[in-house]
This record gives structure tokens, sequence and C-alpha cells, in this order.
């Protein structure tokens, strides 16, 4: 078979992974090379002219002719009749170059020429896979849903690349259906022996970063800053943003008329919680927007612990720290600094009658003979006045003191 028949066979591989030609000749050439060096032992006497317009090549070995029966490396050297066999003017010392059609380089080395020709074009293809997505690390990405594993979802992009979704990475109520579109962000892109591996994830506070770009122009234009986004997945997420336009109400712009332009956002991410707040250098007001919808009173701020006492009074604590402590924890990660939150004042003040079960019955009637019936009235004196004010004991005033202070301290 002639060279050029050969080489076309060769390119059902230029075909089916969309390699050009000039590419295909380069790999060709070093494939080649590797099969000289098998065969004669050395490949630095042979020139490979590549012709990728044509998509040929040709091969040419270089000998130097010697005497006859006297040649020791029948890689590099010709007798002398045989080389007239090629040109009859040849003499002795003189450089032969003879032309090696690939049929002629045997069955054998033509199958492992195909097959060191494949692990090539799969070794190239992986490395552009690799490199094109290494590039993209941080970006959303979209792919089709193809088989889906316990611990992680397999896509496939419109090129037929596979990127890996882990259980890890899926919002906790996501639900897949094979063919189903999914978007996330590329979040890491690794080479595992030859094969690059793609990691998609919808859980990083990137991909709600990226989203906010999509979904709200302004944040695409860099009208508005997205300073900060940390998440809870699928549970709540807390965003810091500002502009450096005063006329451009960042948190307005970014929830839209009635949430209009959240909406899409929140539904993506599986109806997370999004609270969108606005960013200020002002700590002790950045701290105090974190735990929104909590309102707080005021703060002590410990910048060289990196943490914060929070007071508030009691209505707002439960807001603070939120349905299972998320609220408090994204107002942290937002804030970095760790907040610890303390009631100020005391709850509503309680009848002494609701403490009846651990205060004798006549105790509480010698309290509410000098105006003392709640537990706020009795607390607000120190036990001097207490002991003063009653007929009662040193003892059973601290008693009652210890009791009442117990039940608000519970409930703190």
């Amino acid at each position: 078979m002639e060279n050029l028949a050969l080489i076309e066979s060769f390119s059902e591989f230029k075909d089916e992974k969309l390699i050009d030609r000039v590419t295909l000749m380069v790999i060709l050439e070093e494939v080649f090379r590797n099969t000289l060096k098998r065969k004669f032992g050395s490949d630095e006497n042979f020139d490979i002219i590549i012709n990728p317009d044509k998509g040929d090549l040709e091969i040419w070995r270089n000998r130097i002719v010697v005497e006859n029966g006297a040649v020791e490396d029948p890689n590099q050297e010709i007798e002398l009749d045989e080389a007239k066999k090629i040109e009859p003017d040849f003499e002795v010392g003189e450089d032969v170059s003879e032309e090696v059609k690939i049929a002629d380089l045997g069955r054998r080395s033509i199958m492992s020429l195909r097959q060191n020709l494949v692990a090539k074009i799969f070794e190239h293809d992986s490395t552009n896979i690799f490199n094109q997505f290494k590039d993209r690390v941080g970006e959303i990405y979209s792919a089709e849903v193809h088989h889906i594993r316990n611990r992680e979802v397999i896509l496939l992009d419109d090129e037929g690349n596979e990127i890996i979704l882990p259980k890890d990475r899926q919002i906790p109520n996501d639900f897949f259906r094979k063919g189903d579109s999914v978007r996330g962000v590329i979040d890491a892109v690794e080479m595992r022996g030859n094969k690059p591996r793609i990691i998609l994830s919808r859980t990083s506070p990137v991909f709600l970063e990226k989203l906010f770009e999509q979904e709200i122009p302004e944040v695409f234009d860099g009208l508005i800053t997205i300073k900060k986004a940390v998440r809870i997945p699928g549970e709540k997420a807390k965003v810091a943003v500002d502009s450096y336009d005063d006329r451009i109400d960042p948190v307005g712009a970014c929830v839209g008329m009635k949430g209009s332009r959240i909406h899409g956002i929140v539904r993506e991410l599986g109806n997370e919680n999004i609270d969108v707040i606005n960013y200020t250098n002002n700590l002790q007001l950045f701290i105090s927007r974190a735990l929104s919808p909590a309102k707080v009173n005021s703060l002590k701020i410990d910048e060289e612990e990196k943490r914060v006492q929070v007071f508030l009074n009691p209505e707002e604590v439960s807001k603070a720290i939120g349905r299972g402590g998320h609220n408090i924890r994204l107002a942290g990660k937002l804030t970095g600094y760790e907040i610890d939150v303390y009631r100020e004042g005391m709850e509503e003040d309680v009848e002494l009658s609701e403490f009846s079960d651990e205060i004798d019955a006549w105790v509480i009637e010698e309290f509410k003979k000098v105006g003392l019936d709640t537990a706020k009235s009795v607390l607000e004196l120190d036990q001097e006045d207490l002991i003063k004010r009653t007929d009662l004991e040193e003892e059973t005033i601290n008693d009652v003191i210890k009791i009442l202070k117990e039940e608000f301290d519970d409930e703190a």
C-alpha cells in the first residue's frame, strides 16, 4: 500500500477527534520516528518529509556506501553492489538516500503504528481538553445528564466532553433525570492518569456570584460589585453588595420589584433563601447588617480574637440565630468574625405565682404584701432591700433570687 493511502486510513482519527491535518502530521512524524527506532535501532539517519497540504509524508533512509562485505551497521551502511542497484554511479564513501515505503515496515510495525497513533491522539486530545477547561475554572457551564451514580452524576457537554458532578457538590434537594440540562460552575480540573477530570459544582459560593452576574445587568456591567457571598447550599445564603454610584441602590437592584430579579436565582438553587445586604467599611454596621433580619442593640468587637459580642432584645435573639443556626453561621462567614449573642434586659415580666412549683405559696404572699408580685420586680432590688421590705430570712430570699435567675438564664 502506498504511503498516501496509509496516511488516509489514519485520517479517521483526525475526523473523530477534530484534529487539524497539520497537527495530525506532526503526531504522525513522532509516531513514525518511534517506530523507526524500534525497527532499525536509530532514527537519526532518517528524513521524514511531511506535506500537510496533501496529507502525505515520505521517509528516506541515508546510508554510506562501503566495500562489499564491509558492512558493520546495516542501518548506517550499504554495500557497493546494493547501492549500484539504486544508482549505477555510486562509489564507496558516498551517501545514499533510499525511500522507505510504509508497507515495507511490515504488518506488525504498521499495527503498532496505529496503536501508538491512537494513544498519541488521545493524549493530545486530553491535554487540549485539560488546558481548555483549566482556563474556565470559576465559569458557569451547562451540560446534559448522561449517567447517574450513587456518588456522582456524569454529564456530557455539546462536544462530548465528560463533566463530573460529585454528590458533595450537589444541592441537597437536587434531583436529576437522564437528559436534564444542569448548570453549575467549573470548580476544578485535574488529570487522572492521561484523562482530564472536570469537576462541576452547584454548592460553591462562586456559582451564586456568577448567577448574579447572569441575572442582574448592573452586576454584569460592574456597576454593582459583589464583595462576598456565603452559602449553606439549599438552605440560606448571604450576599454583600456595593455600588460606587450613589444613585444606584445595590440591594434594590439585585432583588428587583417584588423579588423579580432574584427569583430566578432562588429557583435555580432549590429555593435557597438569599439575603442581600449593603456592604460597608464600618465593621460595626456591617456586622449588624449581616445579622439581618435581627435588630442589634449594641456590639463589642475584639479584633485580635476576631470575635464579637452582640447584644439584642430577647425577642430578636431567635432571629439572629435563625433556623438551625444558619443565620448566625452565615453572618460569621460573611464578616470573618465569631459571633456570640447575648440577651439584653429581661424577657417580658413573669408573675411570681408562675413559680409556685418551686417557691412556697406563703413566701410568694410575703413578697406580694410589699408590692413585689413579679419576677422582675424582685430581681431589680438587691438582697438588703428585700430583707428590709419583707419579714423573710436571708437564706429564703437567696433561694428565691437563685430560682428566678436560673429561669431567665435557661431562656437565654
